[in-house]
């Protein structure tokens, strides 16, 4: 059978012929190169297309008067390939409106991404307009322009703040860390309250920010947020994980009364250490393990009693501590050892915030508390991109909350 003759093939003979005089990269990637030139004119022949369907579109329309084509003006834009100067064209009845190239834009989409994504790594707005004229071949975008994109994110922030929540979350981590604001003149150190949930599928998602009245983190605060919380419509949280602060477990439980209060072992420990010199550190925290790693409540308290034995005459507060906060220690003997870790620790939690600080680390104040929550915003979206998996040992836990849980919560 003969072998069917291949056909030429158009495309790559029009790219043959395009890329005859190109002898370099720059011929083909620099200011006046060959890329620059096909985008001028692929946006200019799509902008001559939709003015003719426009024109078509009003020519059948009869309660219209007569249109037609009325030259063309001159408009620089910026894109990812530096400034373009287009030729837009225009209508004798001045009723077109690109779509492409929208009236009194001056940026082609994909540039605002770009300068978000940079935002969202702590850049400041003239860092991204020198790394901007640096990539793309002298662009220059001024810090004002840039500024007006970033803002351009408030409207989504305010419905991401205000959306509705899952129903129940099996985890809630709460934490708060702090950011230097400019409020009425002068400079204030304000606590910003994250919070965290771990859903059925045993993903991550924050479920919002928000920034404190007083200079120090607050249980009347805290309150707030479990306030708006609920009425969001998280109606229940099987387990919530915090941190020390006083008053924090009577908070949950004033909004969430059947959640279970996990004190976070983490913030235990670290508070212990306060009362501990370098020197005895390391056998303090070796004697402490056994009463938070036993595999029986029972077990635990043996460690507490033989823990405070030994210690108490030295550093008599270490046992306080434990005691004083042992009804919100002891949830985690619910669970087996594999997924404890998962239920009293605040590390998911404790590792957001230290992705967001390296970015807010970069701002020494904030102009305002609409800034805090744009930057944050958008840092906890590139944060999120890499939680692409559940949490280890999810489906234990799962089959655990079930059985605890029978009325709350069905798998």
């Amino acid at each position: 059978m003969p072998r069917k003759k291949k056909e030429p093939n158009r495309v790559d003979d029009l790219l043959d012929e395009l890329l005859e005089d190109c002898h370099s990269p720059e011929d083909i990637l620099g200011e006046t190169g060959l890329m620059k030139q096909l985008k001028k004119r692929l946006i200019e022949r799509a902008l001559a297309g939709e003015l003719t369907h426009h024109l078509k579109r009003e020519a059948s329309d009869k309660d219209t008067s007569p249109n037609s084509h009325n030259g063309s003006s001159k408009k620089t834009v910026q894109s990812d390939d530096g400034e373009l100067e287009l030729s837009i064209p225009r209508d004798r009845n001045s009723s077109f409106a690109p779509m492409l190239v929208p009236k009194h834009q001056r940026r082609i989409a994909g540039l605002d991404e770009k300068i978000l994504a940079l935002y969202a790594r702590g850049n400041s707005t003239r860092d991204i307009s020198a790394q901007l004229e640096e990539l793309y071949g002298g662009a220059k975008i001024s810090a004002a322009v840039i500024s007006e994109v970033i803002e351009s994110v408030s409207e989504d922030v305010k419905a991401w703040q205000s959306r509705p929540l899952d129903e129940v979350y099996p985890i809630v981590y709460l934490d708060a860390l702090y950011v230097n604001i400019k409020v009425s003149g002068r400079v204030s150190k304000r606590a910003v309250y994250v919070v965290l949930g771990i859903d059925r599928e045993g993903d991550k998602q924050l479920l919002g920010l928000w920034v404190g009245e007083a200079e120090s983190e607050g249980t009347k605060f805290w309150l707030k947020v479990l306030t708006d919380l609920k009425n969001r419509g998280l109606k229940d949280m099987l387990n919530a994980c915090c941190d020390g602060l006083k008053g924090f477990p009577q908070a949950i439980e004033a909004v969430y009364p059947l959640t279970q209060v996990q004190l976070c072992i983490v913030h235990l420990m670290r508070n212990c250490m306060k009362y501990v010199p370098w020197k005895d550190r390391k056998a303090v925290v070796a004697d402490l393990k056994p009463i938070y790693q036993a595999a029986t409540l029972a077990e635990s308290e043996a460690a507490l009693d033989a823990f405070a034995q030994k210690w108490d005459e030295v550093y008599p507060a270490i046992s306080q501590v434990w005691i004083r906060h042992w009804e919100n220690v002891i949830p985690i003997f619910d669970y087996p050892m594999e997924i404890r870790r998962v239920i009293y620790t605040t590390n998911a939690i404790e590792s957001l915030n230290c992705s967001l600080r390296k970015v807010i680390k970069t701002k020494a104040v904030f102009p305002s508390e609409d800034a805090v929550f744009r930057l944050m915003y958008l840092a906890m979206n590139n944060i999120a991109k890499k939680w692409n998996r559940p949490i280890k040992n999810w489906r234990a836990a799962l089959s655990h909350f079930a059985i605890l849980f029978p009325e709350r919560f069905a798998l």
